[in-house]
């Protein structure tokens, strides 16, 4: 158990450091433009990232996909179908590149129509945006590099791909903004160079370190494996379109009910958000560790691997359960500066303590389950919650109020882990009989 427990340490904690610098790349552009003297710039720097947020949270499948795929091949020492792995998920990721760039005038006329931008904010953020899409062939291709990486237990060059692309981004974006003064249009290309930037690593990497040979596009094509392929893909796809549905109807639910509550739940939010960053490092560990058990019939290292991850996942769950009791206040202090929002915040912040303890459950078995590649009961458990979400919602919301959504939201949560929990037996039961 003990060399699992450093294995599991191994892949997690370089996927924690990459989950909290990869915000940095927003973060930058956002510090960029805040000193640009007017406020329209965060403005259509905060529309054009939630545009390409949606856009590219629906292709997360490229990563989570690839990764299990790529884990199982490992774990059965097959080199020929780690090639194919990457060149299938390559493949989608430069077929669906090109089809958002062709459509991304309607993409941006449908966003601003919805967000109801207009004016000059809607004239930078057309701009910011015109330039970015021509970055989707970089970020999705480097979805798929990472979760192949990942699926081969290197979570250290999605790592290092993260710090290059970082400060890629802050080093361009400075000089073209500060030194070309190139405003918007600086900051966009900025980003846009640090995109390519980490693909192009990405593929240095990969290339240096595994050499992978390039399969002929009829065995890419084979339509059996692309039938699991897109099997698979298409399950978190629509697994993802759910959990947007929630984030969507979470965020409209706070604005309903004014300016201060919609900016308490976003801060609020951002327990949850600092929370996941922790436990999708040990997520991550769950598909690597679990894919390549799978892969080598290994029932009882599979076994030692789920119940190693879950008792790090308690753990995790304990520690921030107590961070967020003894210093939650005061983290809500750091995260903002304004008093009524700061004190609206304490009627709601005893929801946030409960996060850890109703979600760490819901990232360990989605780890398992993506490195198992059993997509299918992850959808199935997303689809359940989902709808355990709006139906407490509609029940409690116009009785409780905030109270009401937060509860909604806890017990979709808690909906996601119970389910893929109960399944896990028959599940495992299933994939070592096929």
């Amino acid at each position: 158990m003990k060399s699992i427990n450093r294995e599991i340490l191994s892949l997690a904690i370089p996927s924690i450091i990459t989950n909290i610098t990869t915000p940095l790349l927003a973060l930058m552009d956002v510090a960029i433009v805040g000193h640009m003297g007017d406020a329209s710039y965060i403005a259509a720097i905060a529309i054009g990232g939630t545009i390409f947020n949606m856009i590219y949270w629906l292709f997360a499948f490229l990563r989570m996909g690839t990764s299990g795929l790529s884990a199982q091949a490992h774990g059965a020492n097959d080199g020929d179908e780690l090639n194919l792995v990457l060149s299938r998920g390559l493949l989608v990721a430069i077929s669906a590149s090109l089809i958002i760039i062709l459509v991304s005038p309607v993409i941006a006329w449908i966003s601003f129509a919805i967000m109801d931008v207009d004016g000059g904010v809607k004239l930078m953020a057309g701009k910011y945006f015109a330039i970015l899409v021509w970055g989707a062939p970089a970020v999705l291709s480097t979805y798929t590099f990472s979760g192949w990486a990942l699926g081969r237990k290197n979570p250290k060059a999605p790592m290092w791909v993260s710090f290059i692309i970082n400060i890629s981004n802050i080093l361009v974006s400075l000089i073209l903004v500060y030194v070309f003064r190139l405003k918007i249009e600086g900051v966009a290309f900025g980003t846009l160079s640090a995109q390519w930037i980490g693909a192009l690593s990405f593929i240095f990497i990969i290339y240096r370190q595994y050499r992978p040979k390039l399969p002929t596009l009829d065995r890419v094509l084979q339509k059996s494996a692309l039938k699991r392929f897109f099997s698979v893909n298409a399950d978190i796809f629509f697994r993802t379109c759910c959990l947007i549905a929630v984030t969507v109807w979470f965020t409209r639910a706070g604005s309903q009910q004014g300016t201060i509550v919609l900016a308490v739940n976003t801060l609020l939010m951002q327990f949850f958000i600092l929370f996941s960053y922790f436990m999708d490092g040990f997520a991550f560990a769950g598909e690597s560790l679990c894919g390549n058990c799978l892969g080598a019939k290994d029932k009882f290292k599979m076994s030692q691997s789920v119940r190693a991850l879950l008792y790090w996942g308690t753990g995790v769950a304990l520690i921030f359960t107590l961070a967020y009791f003894f210093c939650g206040e005061w983290i809500m202090t750091l995260l903002s500066g304004d008093l009524d929002v700061i004190e609206a915040s304490r009627e709601y912040i005893h929801w946030v303590i409960l996060i850890p303890v109703m979600g760490f459950l819901a990232f360990t078995w989605d780890g398992v389950y993506i490195g198992i590649t059993r997509t299918r009961e992850m959808l199935l458990s997303m689809a359940a919650a989902t709808v355990i979400y709006f139906t407490l919602f509609f029940i409690l919301f116009p009785y409780l109020g905030n109270d009401g959504l937060w509860i909604a939201f806890l017990c979709y949560l808690v909906s996601r882990g119970l389910i893929l929990h109960i399944a896990n037996n028959k599940v495992m039961q299933d994939i070592f009989l096929e």
